[in-house]
């Protein structure tokens, strides 16, 4: 009797034993999930920081489950949950493990609807669009209709972030909330409806949307469509609460990105960040800019010299702000008198003059002048060896002329060391012009500026200087 007792004794306390350890396990799970739907309303809210400490519990709990009960049935559930929870922790690296393992394993299937979310944001971080593309594309149809908004809303996303603009518009349909009305601006810009886009702007803007977000999509609209960003740049301007100086940098980023392709309204958007009160950094920037931009347009050395006086006067002011005002200085200097002085009686004249039309052509960027010095070389040194290659030049910078430097190369130049390396490859007689280029530069005094540093500024791409031609590789095909 008493070995019976015994043995139900015992037989008791592994049950009981058994019993508390599942208990704990339950109330693991049972306080993860619990938290996970806290961390989810607290999001839904607007209450980020909370979420995010919510998410960190999470995270602890299910690595809990994890740790302490590694074969049971809920362990995957545990483990998607921690993946989820890293992720909107943004610590992806740590989460892509159990998400992308776990993921297809999982029966729970509105568990695997949430890793798949945050599986295609973690590759979206990390720079995969196609993962997330993979990721998003699951849900999309999901009978759950947040986690099917979020999901239409991220593959329309990339959709237009990967040109099919048409298509992101087509996910779009039915979603109204202010991050999808953004996308939608942005997607009917780039199918060509940029009368649409801004019409929507204006109706956004109407109802009181808010000048931080339509910061933000000026610079997205502007990485392809800077004319479209620049009209809603002007419809931002009657905004209330804008402050002076978002209001000034917000004019001159705009400036800087048209500089490019429509120089008079660039002209235009540098004036009236002055007139709004720039100064310091964003005075020099501006005064800087407005020089470049008159350099486009000067075609003969006395107007050079002009320019070269304001950018003494800027590099005086500014000259704790930006060093490429004074290394454009120098340049404009230098061209000024080479230009003035050099004449077709000046001894090796025709490679000084070739020397200050590249400079003037590559640092400067004034393509009119660059043309017109780099015409003097064969209208004045016609039987120069470098006169073919002032040609060639010619024509890059000048392609409505490209057929009467065609025909003087041809009949004129036929036999020129630059017409043979552009229909052969180099020759020993090319390679000795070019050395004693090269050398006649390096035996100047006068020194080009070095390579200027640009700052670069949100939202804006910075302008690539043309390649100079002084090597064979760099002489052009004739045109």
């Amino acid at each position: 009797m008493r070995a019976r007792l015994l043995t139900l004794s015992l037989l008791a306390a592994a049950s009981l034993t058994g019993l508390l350890g599942g208990c704990v396990y339950y109330n693991g799970m049972y306080n993860a999930n619990r938290l996970a739907r806290s961390a989810r309303r607290a999001e839904r809210e607007g209450r980020t920081f909370e979420a995010n400490g919510l998410w960190g519990q999470v995270a602890t709990k299910a690595e809990s489950v994890l740790v302490r009960h590694p074969t049971s049935k809920y362990a995957q559930e545990a483990g998607l949950l921690r993946g989820i929870a890293l992720a909107r922790l943004g610590q992806c690296e740590q989460a892509m493990g159990p998400l992308g393992r776990l993921t297809m394993a999982s029966s729970n299937a509105d568990l695997v609807e949430e890793a798949l979310l945050a599986s295609g944001r973690c590759h979206l971080v990390r720079g995969n669009l196609a993962g997330g593309s993979a990721a998003f594309s699951q849900v999309v149809d999901s009978k759950n209709p947040d986690r099917r908004k979020e999901a239409r809303f991220q593959q329309a996303r990339l959709l237009r972030r990967t040109g099919h603009h048409a298509e992101a518009l087509r996910m779009l349909e039915g979603q109204h909330e202010l991050r999808a009305e953004h996308e939608r601006v942005l997607a009917l810009a780039g199918v060509g409806r940029t009368k649409e886009a801004l019409e929507l702007s204006d109706s956004l803007m109407a109802e009181g949307d808010t000048t931080r977000s339509w910061d933000s999509l000026v610079v997205a609209l502007a990485e392809h469509h800077p004319s479209a960003a620049s009209n809603l740049v002007d419809r931002m301007r009657r905004l209330p609460s804008r402050n002076a100086q978002s209001h000034i940098r917000m004019l001159l980023e705009d400036g800087l990105r048209l500089a490019a392709i429509d120089p008079e309204r660039a002209r235009q958007r540098f004036r009236e960040a002055l007139k709004a009160g720039a100064v310091g950094m964003q005075a020099a920037i501006i005064g800087l800019e407005l020089v470049k931009l008159d350099l486009k347009r000067v075609s003969t050395p006395p107007e050079l010299a002009s320019i070269a006086d304001t950018l003494k006067v800027l590099a005086t002011r500014f000259q704790m702000e930006l060093d490429e005002t004074a290394q454009l200085s120098a340049a404009a200097e230098e061209v000024t008198r080479v230009a003035t002085n050099v004449t077709p009686d000046s001894v090796r004249g025709d490679l000084r003059l070739f020397l200050a039309a590249e400079l003037t052509r590559d640092v400067l960027e004034a393509p009119r002048l660059a043309e017109s010095l780099f015409r003097r070389i064969f209208e004045q040194w016609p039987s120069s060896p470098y006169a073919p290659k002032a040609i060639l030049a010619t024509q890059q910078l000048n392609p409505a002329w490209a057929d009467t430097g065609r025909f003087m190369l041809e009949f004129q130049y036929y036999d020129s060391p630059y017409l043979g390396t552009i229909r052969g490859g180099a020759t020993p007689e090319y390679r000795q012009l070019e050395d004693s280029l090269g050398a006649y530069a390096a035996s100047l005094v006068v020194r080009k500026p070095p390579a200027t540093r640009r700052t670069v500024r949100p939202g804006v791409t910075p302008r690539r200087r043309p390649e100079p031609v002084t090597g064979g590789s760099n002489v052009p095909e004739p045109q």
